[in-house]
């Protein structure tokens, strides 16, 4: 994804995320479409683990599904259409293939359930974020191979799985995500995730670190840690440095190399956290912190609170306590009331910051979001040359930060062959995370005696705007 971090579409194999995964059981075999974040994967996984507890078989026919299963996104406009887009594609395959039964599960479920049901036909079923084990029921399949009113379950607010629940892994053999927490308590106004996921929960510290050494015994190398703000894990049950504690405690486990955790909301960045991310070799030296803007203005639009000021002081702040630490921020450009004042303030906060990683978003005005209601809305037009004007300056500071990588060596997470060529081998350094930063390409050093998921060292011989190019050393 280079720079931008984009809704992604992915039909699911155990192990081999960009291939068709089907399910099939006693009564139907179940095709699974996965659309969206890592946090909705983790759904798709813990879906396909409960059918597959259930008695259902993979295949990797996906013509040959008598169910599809559409998980779908329905964060921002891009994420809606696509899942429409989807749902209707694979409609066909009730005319065209084996499907006769469609079922619709995750976000645009909690945010479109009645819609859904009343103005796609095809669907048969829905299943919404917070009633996963529905999918068992859903899946049932009787004697008739569409029902006349496509049945909705009952949604269960308090769902969270857990380690004991089963999984199927669809990332390669030696990465996974795990998610430590579900919904989120923020107040943000251009956000509809709390209505989508509700409010915010911490699994248990010991159901996580069970599940973090069953993936390491089983081979797993990296552990992404998600959640809507994986910083604010714990809080809910009093423990105010959860994630610095679960960070030490994994740092315990054998077998794991990489703990990175992704979605840090930047106020609740405290001194435990820095220090244990300091001082935890298995800990990645990344923060992925959405800040979204500079200007006061559009912050308090935006009810996240702070300023260009306090902003700056926090990514000084982790620099100074994480040496070699690689920052990821996304911002939201035109949202409704941004200036050409705020926006230049912004480009002045981003140049002056350096990010390591940026992406940038034009505003998607959502209807249930409280910045819908906002005056001043900005063109599109604006949006996108926003948009252009800041993705083009982070491409000049990401070239240059690489190009200070050149000449070192580096421990890179080997992949395996590149999907750009057959010819290259590719993998990524603690400060690329999988999916949405760049990586490494491997041009010379690979040998027969090379596996997938090993950490090798890499001497750096080119950098581009977002991936390096080197020589692998041992």
């Amino acid at each position: 994804m280079r720079g931008n971090e984009s809704p992604r579409r992915e039909a699911l194999l155990p192990g081999s995320p960009l291939n068709p995964s089907i399910i099939a059981g006693s009564m139907a075999k179940v095709g699974f479409v996965s659309l969206g974040c890592p946090k909705n994967l983790v759904d798709s996984e813990v879906m396909m683990g409960l059918l597959k507890a259930g008695g259902h078989e993979v295949t990797g026919s996906q013509r040959e599904a008598e169910i599809i299963v559409v998980n779908t996104c329905g964060f921002i406009e891009s994420a809606k259409q696509e899942s429409i887009d989807t749902i209707l594609e694979m409609a066909q395959e009730k005319k065209q293939g084996s499907c006769r039964r469609l079922i619709v599960t995750g976000c645009m479920v909690e945010r479109y359930r009645q819609e859904i049901l009343d103005s796609l036909p095809e669907v048969d079923a829905v299943v919404g974020t917070n009633e996963l084990p529905g999918i068992l029921r859903a899946c049932h399949d009787p004697e008739e191979t569409s029902v006349p009113v496509p049945p909705a379950y009952e949604a269960r607010e308090e769902y969270l799985y857990s380690d004991t629940d089963p999984r199927v892994l669809t990332t390669p053999h030696y990465s996974a995500y795990v998610k430590i927490a579900e919904g989120c308590d923020h107040p943000c106004s251009f956000c509809v995730i709390p209505q989508m996921r509700g409010r915010f929960r911490s699994r248990p510290l010991m159901s996580v670190l069970a599940e973090i050494r069953r993936l390491a015994a089983k081979g797993v190398k990296e552990i992404n840690l998600v959640g809507q703000d994986t910083t604010m894990y714990g809080f809910d049950s009093g423990d105010r440095h959860g994630l610095a504690h679960l960070l030490r405690e994994a740092e315990q486990v054998d077998g794991i190399h990489w703990v990175r955790f992704l979605y840090a909301y930047p106020n609740n960045i405290y001194g435990e956290l820095l220090d244990a991310v300091r001082e935890c070799s298995k800990a990645c030296n990344y923060f992925d912190i959405p800040l979204q803007h500079a200007s006061r203005n559009i912050l308090k639009k935006m009810k996240r609170g702070g300023n260009r000021g306090s902003l700056s002081r926090l990514v000084e702040r982790i620099r100074e306590r994480v040496p070699g630490v690689v920052i990821r921020t996304t911002m939201i450009v035109g949202f409704p009331g941004e200036t050409d004042e705020d926006f230049q303030e912004l480009l002045e906060f981003a140049e002056e910051l350096k990010f390591d990683r940026l992406g940038a978003f034009c505003f998607s005005d959502e209807e249930h979001a409280g910045s819908y209601h906002l005056e001043n809305k900005v063109p599109e037009e604006i949006k996108l040359q926003r948009q252009k004007s800041l993705m083009e300056l982070q491409s000049t500071i990401s070239r240059q930060l690489n190009q200070r990588l050149v000449g070192q060596t580096v421990p890179v997470l080997l992949e395996g062959i590149s999907k750009e060529s057959d010819m290259l081998w590719q993998g990524r350094t603690e400060g690329q995370a999988p999916d949405i930063d760049g990586v490494v390409y491997v041009t010379d050093g690979v040998t027969p005696a090379t596996r997938s998921g090993e950490i090798g060292e890499v001497c750096v011989e080119e950098a581009h705007e977002y991936d390096l190019v080197g020589t692998l050393v041992q």
